[in-house]
């Protein structure tokens, strides 16, 4: 995974999770408390609300990318940017200031006025906003989008999601973003979900990920929660957010949600990891080879890693990165037999357990890659009907 120093802000596995505070200059902005047009009170604002409760960045947004509103232009942005920039000198806390747009004549504007790093919520959409970050060498936050400067974020399936945060490329500072929220009609809460659950592939990428999942729809659903009450739920999708390997998280909720990013950092796996230079959070000696150990929990995962370092490997390899474990209970002597067979043809692991007298059956694991588990189930299905429906289940689920 790597590094991107944001103006000397180091984001990554090795960095504590950062936190991007919110401020609009933007009177359509829906979030009422982070919007103002006098840059007095926004600079208090930034130095009461978002620095002085913990915000490492503070990204400031010159209009609202809310669907129901019109898209301004690059010179209506540019209109607003004076204001921005006063509230950035008027601030006395220190922190990254991030300008959000999709154009890279306010994100070159912004940059050269004392800016630190972009937000930029269409994806590359416009080709010259690389070309500005790489030249200001400045960090970037890319958020999936379709490659229309008139509508960001309207993408819907995960592959997509994937595919969009490639368009374009990336930058040596790039960070990535999958975009959460109700950006188009078209994409659904659901949508989202399925998006946060397989947070843990965007990391395929090798780059930093960053989340803005602060009150969203596809969060208070779950919970039946408005607006108003539905800081719970973000702050537990937070957690979880950065226990997958997220490391910015975008927030209006700043001391709260640094609270909970720092209980998901916490409790993350620990992950090995060596660099070139010979530091290691395994104690290990120096050397010429770096060592990251991925984190994968699924096929799918272990294929976006693959695709990152270009090879072109059947789909077992993959399945061969992660371990699925099953418990079967009640199983029938015969049953255990056949299984236990059919496991060892397979390279699955059988593992039967004591049986207390006079139980009705054997209780086992069965545990191995995908691959090995459907093999298994396939030999072994024969033995009875009750055998036959547990295994179904098996390969239903490592399918």
């Amino acid at each position: 995974m790597q590094t991107v120093d944001a103006a000397g802000l180091e984001i990554g596995d090795d960095s504590p999770p950062r936190i991007m505070g919110v401020l609009n200059v933007s009177k359509e902005s829906p979030y009422s408390p982070s919007v103002f047009d006098d840059a007095g009170e926004a600079a208090e604002y930034v130095d009461d609300a978002l620095v002085g409760e913990g915000a490492d960045i503070v990204d400031v947004g010159l209009e609202s990318a809310n669907k129901r509103f019109e898209v301004l232009s690059a010179e209506e942005e540019l209109d607003r940017l004076d204001t921005a920039v006063e509230a950035m000198e008027s601030v006395s806390g220190d922190a990254v200031f991030s300008i959000e747009t999709r154009y890279h004549e306010v994100a070159d504007e912004a940059l050269s006025r004392g800016f630190d790093m972009v937000n930029d919520i269409c994806g590359f959409a416009d080709p010259e906003m690389p070309v500005v970050c790489e030249d200001h060498d400045a960090a970037v936050a890319k958020m999936a989008s379709p490659p229309d400067l008139e509508r960001p974020g309207a993408v819907k399936e995960v592959d997509d999601i994937y595919d969009a945060l490639a368009r374009n490329g990336f930058t040596d500072k790039t960070i990535v973003d999958p975009a959460f929220g109700g950006w188009s009609e078209a994409k659904t809460l659901e949508d989202d979900r399925e998006t946060f659950r397989r947070l843990r592939e965007f990391r395929g990428y090798g780059r930093p990920v960053l989340v803005s999942i602060n009150r969203k729809n596809f969060l208070r659903e779950v919970a039946g929660r408005d607006t108003e009450d539905a800081l719970p739920v973000s702050l537990a999708a937070t957690s979880m957010a950065v226990e997958r390997g997220a490391h910015v998280i975008r927030t209006h909720d700043v001391a709260e949600t640094r609270d909970a990013a720092l209980i998901g950092k916490e409790f993350a796996r620990r992950r090995t990891r060596r660099t070139r230079s010979g530091a290691s959070n395994a104690d290990v000696d120096g050397g010429d080879v770096s060592v990251e150990e991925l984190d994968v929990t699924t096929p799918r995962e272990a294929e976006r890693h693959l695709d990152r370092l270009g090879v072109d490997a059947p789909a077992s390899v993959a399945e061969e990165s992660v371990v699925r474990v099953f418990e079967l209970d009640g199983l029938a002597d015969g049953d255990v037999r056949t299984l236990a067979a059919a496991a060892g043809d397979a390279g699955a692991t059988f593992a039967r357990g004591t049986t207390e007298p006079g139980a009705a059956g054997h209780d086992v694991l069965l545990l191995g890659t995908p691959r090995a588990l459907r093999e298994t189930a396939t030999v072994a299905e024969g033995e009875s009907d009750a055998l036959r429906s547990a295994l179904d289940s098996v390969k239903r689920a490592v399918f």
